[in-house]
């Protein structure tokens, strides 16, 4: 060991594997975390559960990547996910992947993957200071010397590791510090923005009526709204808007708009590519049937009910509290019998049942967001080591940089690579 020691700023997913990757190759670690205890952020991933990466193919990870993948190209292939579920085996945490890849402990409670971390860190030697928030980053212009504590102590080091985290999830310590200490040592930090977050509409009165209701197995798409304005001459709303946006799988209604794990996916691309711009969220909600078949399903089922009120006849195609909400949107009376409906109003309810438009209006904001996209140009920091540009010494990894991803545990991966990486010898 040539080098004497490390200080690593923040104990959360990549600071924990930062600190353990620079004990093999540092005769001191030293890891500096504000809370109480580590992995605050990580306890509360996948709803307690822990999503802790993805068992998929190199491909199908960077295909996950939202923002800057190539630049993460030797963070994952120096650390990937298997490399890491066996890492995590070995520190006592047995894991199981479920469906989409998704790895979670056996146990289901993420205390496992930190106690796993942990025993890693403790076996390591490295020395963990709780409650012990950093101030500053000192330099001598060009290199780092050391770091200053909130209390006023110096600790010289040859490596700062910073992974402070985003803003995400402000209550578990991602409060920015760690932007504003890099942005202050003359890195460049682009904005910052919630994502992986729910989404807000406009119709707002349908969703509390369909507040809680999950949709599984629909299909979505994401668009920007090219309507032109009635007081303005263009053409715009001519030109086929190319999605920004389209995936498959879950999703539910909240009060204020939609929420799961299809469009927490949607979500980063919304506030990538169109936060500030009217979007319209179309929903499938038969995407199995195409829109001829779904017309002699519909058929199939009037013609066993030609003397019922339209009302009575939607609950085998739609859950019970959706059916109010598009017999509106059909325009269709509730009382009116089967026999009489036409065939255009049937082909309002098959337009209205296969592209079930909702107008974004915003986005949750970091309290509700799994993820900050934005963070320091990567443009700034070696893919090769994490090693600042700006600052010989200085490593940055984790959710501090600039990159992010889907839902799925491609994130924590991101997390866990980036800060393997960073504590690793050139």
């Amino acid at each position: 060991m040539t080098n004497s020691r490390c200080v690593v700023i923040g104990g959360g997913a990549a600071g924990m594997m930062a600190a353990y990757s620079a004990s093999e190759s540092f005769n001191e670690v030293i890891l500096l975390e504000k809370n109480e205890k580590l992995g605050k952020k990580v306890y509360i991933t996948g709803k307690g559960r822990c999503n802790v990466t993805n068992d998929c193919t190199p491909e199908d990870f960077f295909a996950n990547i939202v923002t800057n993948p190539k630049f993460l190209y030797s963070a994952y292939y120096g650390f990937d996910n298997n490399m890491l579920m066996e890492f995590i085996k070995e520190n006592g945490c047995p894991l199981k992947t479920e469906r989409g890849g998704r790895v979670f402990p056996v146990s289901e409670h993420s205390s496992d993957i930190i106690k796993a971390l942990n025993t890693a860190l403790v076996k390591a030697g490295v020395k963990i200071k709780l409650n012990t928030p950093c101030k500053d980053i000192r330099t001598d212009g060009s290199k780092v010397i050391g770091v200053t504590l909130k209390s006023g102590e110096k600790i010289d080091c040859d490596r700062v590791i910073l992974a402070t985290g985003g803003l995400s999830y402000p209550s578990t310590g991602s409060t920015g510090e760690g932007h504003e200490v890099l942005r202050h040592l003359g890195h460049n930090i682009s904005e910052c923005k919630p994502a992986l977050v729910p989404l807000e509409v406009s119709e707002i009165s349908e969703c509390r009526q369909m507040q809680g209701l999950t949709l599984k197995n629909v299909s979505v798409r994401l668009y920007e709204d090219r309507q032109p304005d009635e007081n303005k001459q263009d053409d715009r709303s001519k030109k086929k808007s190319k999605p920004i946006y389209e995936g498959f799988g879950e999703m539910l209604f909240t009060h204020f708009g939609v929420s799961g794990p299809l469009i927490l996916s949607a979500s980063s691309h919304y506030v990538k590519k169109a936060y500030d711009r009217p979007v319209i969220l179309s929903i499938d909600l038969k995407p199995a049937l195409s829109h001829e078949q779904l017309d002699t399903r519909i058929l199939r089922d009037f013609e066993e009910a030609k003397n019922k009120d339209f009302r009575n006849v939607l609950t085998g195609l739609l859950p019970s509290s959706m059916i109010p909400v598009i017999i509106d949107r059909c325009e269709i009376p509730a009382d009116k019998k089967i026999h009489d409906i036409t065939k255009e109003e049937r082909e309002k309810l098959i337009d209205d049942i296969k592209d079930f438009k909702l107008h974004i209006t915003g986005m949750r904001g970091f309290n509700e967001a799994i993820i900050t996209q934005g963070g320091v140009s990567v443009k700034e920091v070696n893919p090769s080591t994490m090693e600042s540009k700006l600052i010989n010494g200085l490593y940055i990894a984790g959710e501090l940089l600039d990159t992010d991803a889907l839902t799925g545990g491609f994130n924590l991966q991101i997390a866990w690579s980036t800060g393997y990486l960073a504590g690793r010898t050139e």
